[in-house]
């Protein structure tokens, strides 16, 4: 028998998914566990959801989760891309508003706040054009309530470049490092899966290089830092949060304040525990990468079932957990021929540490 490659890490599946493609997933302080699905293509009946005793379920009802032209685009879950737990009784859904990377529908790219006890939408922020752009894709949020008065919202923009920064105490919104080098696609990243170069691949034969952008967002634990990376690169970013939320600071100048960590791999999802430890999927190597303070890296997994760690969130019981999802078999790479192979995944990795506070 000839050597072969090493794989490691010990995975345990927490759910099994036979329809929808998951995207994202987040555990709350009580061990809930939530998961969305957008709408990419896929027969989608409720696009955020619960697994309650092995079930999945609509979240917080499938009335929520109904859009049709009869109910504005705000009061209803469009296409929903990211679910977060903030750790003290709050979840909070990032809708794209925008199904199948389409122009965001007014009023239905927003950032809904749900309370957790009772299962009712407490507050929903919706964004004006200058922040939601035509090309805007919302992809992943972080909360952090120690600065203003009710806190601020930061968000990738995977379309149109950039990181949206929202004060949770009126909602005024803002853009920055808009088109920047660091929330923009690397030009020279080809990204190879499975030992084959991914590319968007049209039922024509047409071939484009994969360009998302902003995607990938931590924060540290004590809320001063943000650390973020395109979809197609390599490379880890990180800036100031009081930096970022200055105005005063002109976006030309807000470049030089944009700190760089250097190569972690081509990730997706990312998520910061308590002693500000980062964990990074790398989707070409079916692995998970933990990045200390320091900025030394190592691989923790690295195993052939993780086709495509999507995002990644910490639960209360020190579980970091994933969402594998095949994302880079759909039929968008293949010429039209969807590859993928049910079931997606839900899997957990001991870590041994706890989320990092938002407060």
């Amino acid at each position: 028998m000839l050597p072969s490659e090493k794989f490691f890490g010990q995975l345990e599946v927490v759910h099994t998914f036979s329809g929808a493609m998951p995207t994202g997933v987040t555990i709350s302080e009580t061990g809930r566990i939530f998961v969305c699905f957008p709408k990419w293509g896929d027969d989608v009946p409720f696009t955020v959801g619960e697994i309650v005793n092995g079930t999945l379920k609509a979240y917080p009802n499938l009335e929520v989760n109904t859009s049709n032209d009869k109910v504005q685009p705000s009061a209803t879950f469009i296409s929903v891309q990211s679910v977060v737990a903030d750790g003290r009784g709050t979840l909070w859904v990032l809708d794209t508003g925008s199904p199948n990377f389409s122009k965001p529908m007014k009023g239905g790219a927003k950032l809904v706040a749900i309370d957790l006890k009772t299962n009712k939408i407490k507050r929903t922020y919706t964004f004006q054009p200058n922040v939601v752009l035509d090309k805007t894709y919302l992809n992943d949020v972080r909360i952090d309530y120690r600065v203003g008065k009710s806190g601020y919202a930061y968000i990738t923009d995977s379309g149109s470049a950039g990181i949206i920064i929202v004060d949770l105490e009126n909602g005024r919104a803002f853009r920055r490092l808009d088109g920047a080098k660091s929330t923009s696609p690397d030009p020279y990243f080809v990204p190879k899966v499975e030992g084959v170069l991914l590319m968007d691949r049209s039922k024509d034969g047409k071939t484009e290089p994969l360009q998302m952008a902003s995607d990938g967002i931590a924060i540290s634990p004590d809320g001063r830092k943000l650390f973020f990376c395109p979809l197609s690169s390599r490379h880890l970013f990180a800036i100031s949060t009081e930096v970022l939320r200055d105005q005063r600071i002109l976006d030309h100048e807000l470049l030089y304040h944009v700190e760089y960590w250097g190569e972690k791999g081509a990730s997706d999802g990312m998520i910061t525990d308590a002693h500000g430890n980062i964990y990074a999927g790398d989707y070409e190597h079916n692995a998970i990468r933990k990045i200390r303070p320091n900025g030394e890296i190592e691989t923790i997994v690295h195993t052939p079932t993780l086709l495509w760690p999507d995002t990644l969130s910490i639960g209360p019981d020190q579980y970091l957990y994933v969402i594998v999802n095949q994302l880079h078999r759909q039929a968008r790479f293949h010429y039209g021929k969807d590859l993928r192979e049910k079931p997606y995944a839900l899997v957990r990795l001991k870590i041994g540490q706890n989320p990092a506070p938002t407060s």
